[in-house]
């Protein structure tokens, strides 16, 4: 089974990002644009910026949480 980090941009505050990590990338947007996801429901519609994919979870995982520390942050906004 393949895993993927995701980053979001907000349509509607193209300032605003979010990442996560899912199996399903076209169902986990459309949860987040039809507001079923808490951290997302405020700021839709969301679009998709970037997509990286792992074969392996923990990979996956680790790479989200890096991208959501402050120096993943700033790779993210410089490189993606």
């Amino acid at each position: 089974m393949q895993h993927y980090v995701y980053i979001l941009v907000s349509e509607a505050e193209p300032d605003r990002h979010y990442t996560g990590c899912t199996t399903d990338v076209e169902a986990r947007l459309e949860k987040h644009n039809l507001g079923a996801v808490s951290h997302t429901a405020k700021y839709r519609p969301w679009r998709i910026e970037t997509v990286i994919r792992f074969s392996a979870k923990t990979k996956a995982q680790d790479f989200e949480r890096y991208l959501k520390s402050g120096s993943g942050r700033e790779f993210a906004r410089r490189h993606f």
